[in-house]
């Protein structure tokens, strides 16, 4: 059971109060997009063994979306930061290669 951080109300609860999202930081495709752009929008994401930026919703708390760095295979949180943020803040990409490199 993952412990997740809410940076938005600040409350640490379990995972079954969030619900997840899938890949943070796509860019959605404007209307004049191609048939080919739009389907990669939906149906393309990430899926990797490692490190993963996602989308959060403190669905049984204060309902706001946030983005978490996490390790899909051992499931280590790296860290939560704003839906707003476009990149992860330096603290947490400084964590995540601490704790990555071999």
């Amino acid at each position: 059971m993952l412990l997740i951080h809410c940076p938005c109300c600040g409350v640490e609860a379990e995972e079954t109060e969030f619900a997840a999202g899938g890949e943070a930081h796509i860019h959605r495709p404007g209307p004049d997009c191609s048939d080919a752009e739009w389907a990669t929008y939906l149906f393309d994401r990430k899926n990797p063994r490692g490190v993963h930026l996602e989308r959060w919703r403190h669905a049984f708390g204060c309902g706001k979306w946030f983005h978490m760095a996490r390790h899909t295979y051992t499931l280590e949180v790296y860290g939560v930061y704003q839906a707003d943020e476009l990149t992860p803040p330096q603290a947490i990409l400084d964590r995540i290669a601490e704790r990555t490199s071999a």
